[in-house]
């Protein structure tokens, strides 16, 4: 037989997942309900308000995709494209990649453009792009957490619906933990995790849709054999080529039809609404501000040990940090040091950046003092254990400056 199930007890400050809340961690383990029960679809109806004003929207659709971030990416691009549609993918990391992967899945006629990772795209050469192209679909990441950098989006809002394209936007990484006023960036869909800035476990994705979007979604619904009821209206575009990842289906289950489609993730529900519940009772300008603030001393912190930042720091995600790997030193023994000795677990990084980079997530419930503190401290004994020639105490020092 195993033993009980006893992880250690890490402090995870890479790029998500993190530590959740201990206040979700407990909403998770209330009773679970039946999916029809009056109450459960009273849950159903307040997790919708409550990412309503986390989106910043006025528009009807906010509902999870019961699965990690990437199923709700999925599930967007998968409602979203038919087969030979057009799709312009901007790629500034590796999620980019994974955007152009799914859309080509999907059958689309997929044309992707590259920019040095560290970097992200202007809004000139994105027009370059769109305005030849005439894409059905823009699918951008907002925060790619494999090289740290945030998309400038509000131009490319008013771009995409210059251009009569739909914009989707995977916020994974910044929901929660950076503005994203989806009404007045004219965003279409918008997708996220619960495990980053939100604060919360993977297995729930809180997603967004603009009425544009709800249109083109609804016009491709097929429901299942013997669900439809009287009615129903079936849409004249092409069957959706999934069935779990049906948003025309899903938004039947989540509207007033209650419609059956699947059965829902009843604790991540409660994980899920009780993210939303506790960042709207801080006030999403202080939680802004707290992400900020701990990336600040984080930042100030590793400078004062010499250290070096990666990327454009003018587009850096504030709960993301990229930071150079000191000349000799090996990334991959630091990791495993904080890890064993700490049980602080910092990031790696990906294709072009793998063994260049580390990256030290200041995100949701780990975007505080004491847990900015800790690392710093931690990594500076770690390095100086590797011989690394380092002021000590100045990584502390520098950090506490900052929130003092």
């Amino acid at each position: 037989m195993y033993e009980d199930l006893n992880p250690a007890p890490r402090l995870l400050m890479g790029p998500g997942p993190i530590n959740a809340d201990p206040r979700v961690l407990r909403a998770m383990s209330a009773p679970l309900l039946g999916q029809f029960d009056p109450q459960f679809r009273e849950y159903l109806k307040q997790v919708s308000e409550l990412y309503h004003a986390l989106f910043h929207t006025k528009n009807r659709w906010t509902l999870l995709v019961d699965g990690t971030a990437r199923s709700a990416i999925e599930a967007a691009l998968a409602s979203l494209i038919e087969q030979g549609d057009r799709v312009l993918v901007p790629v500034f990391g590796r999620f980019g990649h994974l955007k152009v992967e799914i859309a080509k899945r999907c059958a689309a006629e997929v044309r992707a453009i590259e920019i040095a990772w560290g970097t992200v795209f202007t809004p000139e050469r994105l027009e370059k792009e769109i305005k030849p192209l005439k894409p059905k679909i823009v699918a951008v990441s907002h925060g790619d957490t494999s090289t740290t950098m945030a998309q400038p989006l509000e131009a490319l809002g008013k771009l995409c619906r210059a251009h009569e394209a739909l914009l989707y936007v995977d916020a994974t990484a910044t929901l929660g933990g950076m503005d994203l006023p989806v009404d007045a960036w004219q965003l279409d869909v918008v997708s996220a995790g619960l495990q980053k800035c939100l604060g919360g476990p993977s297995g729930s994705a809180p997603t967004y849709l603009h009425d544009r979007a709800e249109k083109r979604t609804v016009g491709r619904r097929h429901t299942e054999h013997r669900l439809r009821v009287r009615g129903m209206e079936e849409g004249d575009g092409s069957v959706i080529g999934s069935n779990y990842f049906d948003l025309a289906m899903i938004m039947d289950y989540w509207s007033e039809k209650a419609l059956n489609h699947h059965t829902e993730a009843t604790s991540m529900l409660y994980a899920a609404r009780e993210s939303a519940r506790i960042l709207l009772q801080e006030g999403l300008d202080k939680a802004f501000a707290r992400h900020a603030r701990a990336s600040q001393a984080l930042v100030a912190g590793l400078k004062a040990m010499g250290l070096e930042l990666f990327g454009d720091t003018a587009h850096k995600m504030p709960n993301v940090t990229g930071v150079h790997i000191p000349e000799g030193v090996d990334g991959e023994r630091v990791r495993r040091a904080l890890l064993e000795h700490f049980n602080i677990e910092i990031g790696t990084s990906f294709g072009p950046l793998h063994g260049r980079i580390w990256r030290i997530g200041t995100m949701g419930y780990n975007a505080r003092e004491d847990a900015v503190l800790a690392t710093l401290g931690a990594l500076e004994a770690v390095l100086a254990a590797q011989n690394l020639n380092l002021p000590r105490g100045a990584a502390v020092d520098a950090a506490l400056a900052v929130y003092r």
